[in-house]
């Protein structure tokens, strides 16, 4: 069975910090996207460096995070543990992922909170061996509290339509029917050829 890798995909919520953003900002918010600048390459070299710890470290206490395969985890304990499933345990899935985040825009400011979105380009190797790469959009919100920004709600998707997961599937699909197919030609060559042998049988002797 495929998992996709956006289970294990939990990296993407770290990889992206809210608000990497390419156009200049307005005077009055310049020091609040620099900070989030800060954030956005803090967070991406966390996460290809898997730097778990790093990684929570700016994130809310109440963070939500939904996965590419509709997984939800609230909390840093059940992100903890959604990482070490798909990283880090015996039956992990990621072996090592690469992201690249991009935003959109600029994060849009409402006093405290901001949200952010945009597209992702993630090369993950599994520990199967495949190698895929992954096109995905995503959204995030963000919390001030104090001097500092967190991460307080992420949700990542991907085309379910056209994917290298599904395309993977297709194939093995494909793959499942032709050997299903020369399978029954082979047991009906075997079948007709015994009934053929039995209806060939020794002729009966005249009296």
């Amino acid at each position: 069975m495929i998992r996709l890798p956006g289970c294990c995909v939990v990296a993407l919520l770290f990889a992206f910090s809210p608000s990497a953003v390419l156009a200049e900002p307005s005077s009055a918010d310049a020091a609040t996207h620099d900070a989030l600048r800060v954030l956005k390459q803090e967070m991406q070299d966390a996460l290809n460096a898997q730097d778990l710890d790093r990684l929570l470290s700016h994130l809310h206490p109440d963070v939500s995070f939904t996965t590419m395969n509709n997984d939800v985890r609230v909390g840093k304990d059940a992100i903890r543990a959604y990482y070490e499933e798909m990283m880090r345990g015996p039956h992990r899935i990621v072996d090592r992922v690469q992201a690249n985040f991009e935003v959109d825009d600029l994060t849009r400011l409402y006093g405290d909170t901001g949200v952010a979105r945009g597209s992702s380009r993630d090369h993950y190797v599994l520990t199967d061996g495949t190698d895929i790469v992954i096109d995905g959009r995503w959204t995030c919100t963000l919390v001030r509290e104090g001097d500092r920004w967190l991460i307080a709600a992420f949700h990542y998707s991907t085309n379910v339509f056209d994917n290298p997961l599904l395309t993977r599937v297709k194939h093995l699909a494909l793959a499942g029917v032709t050997v299903i197919g020369l399978g029954a030609l082979l047991a009906g060559a075997i079948i007709g050829r015994r009934l053929r042998r039995r209806s060939a049988g020794p002729a009966a002797h005249a009296p």
